[in-house]
């Protein structure tokens, strides 16, 4: 039996057994590769699995699989039906085998599968022989897509000096493939470029360190990766990625100097801060990593200082002292540079540091003098005769020359006044006696010169302090005011007292007071001293009277404890108050004014009395003078008011001269001088000449003035105070003057308007209207 027929007998056997009448309607089996037979009761479809090869082209259509439905005797009475995806599209079948062919180019990655449906119909009648059933036929994959690197270029970065193995990066690859059939998505990585220093791992891509590399000899490598699908068979597709890995700086370099000796200058006269001059290491490192502190090693650190200019790295010397020429002309300095940060994983290479020597040569400069002493303190007594010696200054000048040097004092005009230099030698003397209660202490400055160079000064301060001397007598602390009254007790204190003394005691101040010798027998008062710089006055009887005597005159004796000690004789003077025994002192400072002017209370009492009546007498006479003054201005403001005429009918104009009397409207205590109307006919140019010249300056202008003001003077009404007065005087630009006949008392008939032709056209209407007047009137 071969296996052709083996394959029908059990596909009978199934089929016997699926038309059992236990069997349900159909049953179908799925899976991954393949649908397989559909069967109904009596009824089924037997087909195999159906695929298609995607970009499988061909000018005939391809042969994809077969349907069959187990009813089909062959005789051509079923027609097969295909529907659903690509139906008639891409598939097609014959509709009297059941034979599926694909007449178009399939691609998986566009669509993996396609969902189908088959009927089989009875040709004479047109019905269904078969259910419609449902099936799938697969696209099965083909190596047709190129691996492809979605994230390149690649950069990445790692520290130089990284072991063997350190992970770089990761590139990653994709296939369109199928990755679930066959090996067309399987990729697999190697290196093309950038052996030996890294690998890349062929399943994941990763790429390693293979060796140490050091970024001063090269800080940037390119890496070329390149995947292949196929597991890397022959006829895969493979795809390249770039990766540019930079190695990033570690401290790994110590600093170095450029040179192992440097050479430097600095002039003597250079002030302290002064740059002597620039130093520099190298470091292959960069950034932080390459920065560096300078020092100086030894003694020299006290005249010479480093610092860093973080800018340059580089090493800045500076001048912390001023230097000698005459004293030592070469300086021999050790500089270290250290990095300032160090990385302890490469301590084992070595020290991070390096050291040099700066030989420093100082040179010459004509230096300015220098006194032996910065600042001087000397001493003298005060009230010394003039000329005497207050001390010496002393300056030199440094240089081997040697030059000679000059004094002088500076600083205040009134200095000069008290003290001299010699400008040899330096020598101070006092020019005007010293007071030490005037100035304890003066300060001065001297200056010394060269003679050679006198461009070069310098100075130094002085100061002199002026010492006391006991040569002023004690005094009374303050102006005592004693009262005692009448009737006073022996031994009564009337008043305690104290003294100053202006000098300055090495110990402190003691004086002792006394009554002078010459008062101490018949004296109404004793001084008892208290042995601590005060003293009380008593009495040394009972009973005063102020009538027979008002003063006292106490002579006090007070000495001091100075070398040689002095005495001063202070007067206190005691005035007796007519009281008890308590002084009221503001009523016996009256008693004493009283005394002091000669009067007594009652020629006081009366004295003010008087002063109290004139003040009277006068503020009276005040009153009646506002009152008269208040009284004359109502007249007047009465007599203004009846001046005052108000009209309320309209004027006729010129030809009306009866609407009003004209004299109404002048005052009634002045009238003025009415003056005939000149002719304005012979005299119309004149004046309009003359009007042209109205000005200040004017005769006219100041003969209207002086009219005004003689008005204005002889006017009684007028108030009695300045007043200022305000006219309208018409200028220039009329040539008819005024029109108005307020101020005239004549007539208009013998006036003659002729001239009124000559004006123009801008008053042809009025000439008009004269003339016609004037027509009538003849």
């Amino acid at each position: 039996m071969n296996c052709s027929t083996l394959l029908c007998l059990m596909l009978t056997v199934v089929q016997l057994w699926l038309c059992s009448p236990t069997t349900q309607k159909y049953s179908a089996q799925n899976t991954d590769q393949s649908f397989t037979t559909v069967r109904r009761v009596k009824r089924g479809w037997i087909w195999e699995p159906l695929f298609v090869t995607e970009e499988q082209t061909s000018r005939m259509p391809v042969y994809v699989g077969q349907l069959k439905s187990d009813l089909d005797k062959q005789d051509g009475n079923l027609q097969y039906i295909l529907t659903g995806e690509g139906a008639g599209s891409i598939f097609i079948i014959d509709e009297y085998n059941g034979k599926i062919y694909v007449i178009q180019k399939v691609d998986r990655e566009e669509k993996p599968f396609y969902i189908l449906r088959a009927q089989a119909l009875n040709r004479n009648t047109h019905l269904p022989v078969e259910p419609e059933s449902e099936f799938i036929i697969k696209v099965r994959d083909i190596n047709d897509h190129e691996p492809q690197f979605l994230d390149g270029p690649y950069v990445a970065t790692v520290p130089e000096m990284s072991p063997e193995g350190t992970s770089v990066a990761q590139v990653t690859a994709t296939d369109g493939d199928d990755p679930s059939y066959g090996n067309s998505a399987r990729l697999i990585y190697s290196l093309i470029q950038g052996q030996p220093y890294f690998s890349v791992e062929p399943k994941t891509g990763v790429i390693r360190m293979a060796s140490q590399m050091d970024r001063e000899t090269k800080d940037q490598y390119l890496v070329i990766i390149q995947a292949k699908d196929m597991v890397g068979q022959a006829g895969a597709f493979s795809a390249t990625a770039t990766v540019t890995i930079n190695l990033s700086d570690m401290n790994d370099n110590p600093p170095k100097f450029i040179e192992r000796l440097y050479y430097l200058n600095v002039s003597e006269d250079a002030p302290v801060g002064t740059t002597v001059g620039k130093i520099m290491a190298e470091d292959s490192d960069i950034g932080e990593n390459a920065a560096m502190n300078y020092f100086i090693e030894g003694d020299s650190s006290d005249v010479f200082g480093i610092i860093t200019d973080n800018e340059t790295q580089e090493g800045i010397i500076l001048l912390k002292k001023r230097v000698d020429y005459e004293s030592k002309r070469r300086h021999s300095v050790s500089v270290k540079v250290v990095n300032r940060y160090i990385d302890d994983n490469f301590l084992k290479e070595g020290p991070f540091e390096d050291t040099t020597t700066v030989k420093i040569s100082v040179q010459d400069a004509d230096e300015p003098p220098v006194f032996n002493l910065e600042n001087y303190v000397m001493e003298i007594a005060e009230g010394v005769t003039n000329g005497s010696l207050v001390g010496v200054v002393s300056a030199r000048d440094p240089d081997n020359v040697n030059s000679p040097v000059r004094y002088s004092i500076v600083q205040g005009i009134h200095l000069k006044r008290l003290f001299s230099i010699n400008e040899h030698n330096g020598t101070i003397i006092t020019t005007e006696p010293l007071d030490r209660e005037i100035a304890s202490w003066h300060n001065i400055t001297v200056t010394a010169t060269e003679t050679r160079n006198p461009e070069k000064i310098s100075e130094a301060y002085v100061y002199i302090q002026v010492l006391d001397v006991n040569d002023h007598a004690p005094e009374f602390a303050k102006f005592y005011e004693t009262f005692v009254c009448e009737n006073a007790v022996s031994n009564q204190l009337i008043q305690s007292i104290s003294a100053v003394d202006k000098d300055d005691s090495e110990e402190s101040h003691h004086f002792y007071f006394s009554l002078a010798q010459e008062s101490t027998n018949n004296s109404r008062f004793t001084v008892k001293d208290n042995q601590d710089n005060t003293a009380g006055i008593f009495t040394a009887k009972s009973g005063f009277n102020r009538q027979e005597q008002f003063y006292f005159y106490l002579p006090i004796l007070i000495l001091d404890n100075g070398s040689p000690p002095l005495t001063s004789t202070n007067t206190l003077t005691v005035t007796v108050c007519d009281c008890d025994t308590k002084v009221n002192t503001f009523y016996c400072r009256y008693g004493a004014f009283m005394y002091s002017m000669g009067l007594s209370t009652e020629a006081l009492v009366a004295v003010l009395a008087c002063i109290l009546i004139l003040l009277v007498f006068f503020l009276a006479i005040v009153a009646i003078r506002q009152q008269r003054k208040k009284s004359l201005f109502s007249e007047k403001v009465e007599e203004f008011r009846e001046n005052i005429v108000r009209y309320d009918d309209e004027g006729g104009g010129e030809e009306d001269t009866e609407a009003f009397d004209i004299s109404a409207l002048r005052t009634r205590t002045v009238m003025r001088t009415c003056k005939p109307r000149k002719n304005i006919t012979t005299e119309i140019h004149s004046l309009y000449r003359q009007s042209l010249q109205v000005g200040p300056d004017s005769a006219i202008f100041r003969q209207f003035i002086s009219e005004k003001l003689e008005e204005a003077n002889t006017d009684p009404s007028a108030p009695p105070y300045d007043s200022l007065q305000r006219y309208a005087f018409e200028g220039t630009g009329s040539l008819a003057g005024s029109l108005s006949s307020l101020g005239s008392d004549m007539s208009d008939v013998d006036q003659n308007y002729d001239y009124l032709s000559d004006w123009g056209p801008h008053f042809k209407q009025l000439a008009g209207m004269y003339a016609s007047h004037m027509s009538v009137r003849d």
